[in-house]
């Protein structure tokens, strides 16, 4: 019975053979970064350059293949049922450290508009569980880019 399961997971969210597998890996990282500027509601200018900023980091890519991951992603997002087809790609392929960069990308996402809502928040902290990520990344990770936060608006406002 669960054999049964498993294969029908296994066959329905695992990415298509012919796929890119690097391409899918950066697809579900962009994915997660996206559900985040969904997470509150609304969709501000702020946090889609934040955005595409993290895309351009976490990722490493280039303005035009940025812009057209970022496409879609929304897509894929649109279409999900579930985050596990994206959350089992990123646990099968990254590092502790690649997904501690994306926590902290998603944290500038959260703070871009100066603000980090509750629903941003609880969808950190489930993303974060569903990766693996501990605790103390979670919070260390919020602390520094709040940190960076505070440091930028007061630079600005001199």
């Amino acid at each position: 019975m669960l054999a049964k399961i498993k294969l029908f997971f296994d066959s329905k969210l695992a990415p298509e053979p012919q796929e890119n597998p690097e391409q899918a890996l950066q697809l579900a990282a962009c994915a997660l970064l996206f559900e985040m500027v969904k997470a509150d509601f609304e969709i501000s200018a702020s946090e889609l350059q934040a955005m595409r900023d993290a895309v351009q980091t976490v990722i490493n890519i280039d303005d035009g293949t940025a812009d057209t991951l970022i496409q879609l992603a929304q897509e894929e997002t649109d279409a999900a049922t579930s985050l596990y087809p994206f959350t089992r790609l990123i646990n099968d392929h990254y590092s502790l450290e690649q997904k501690r960069e994306l926590v902290r990308a998603l944290w500038m996402i959260a703070f871009a508009d100066g603000k980090v809502d509750r629903y941003e928040e609880h969808y950190l902290r489930k993303l974060v569980d569903l990766l693996y990520v501990p605790h103390s990344v979670f919070i260390q990770t919020k602390l520094e880019v709040q940190d960076a936060n505070k440091k930028q608006k007061e630079g600005s406002a001199k």
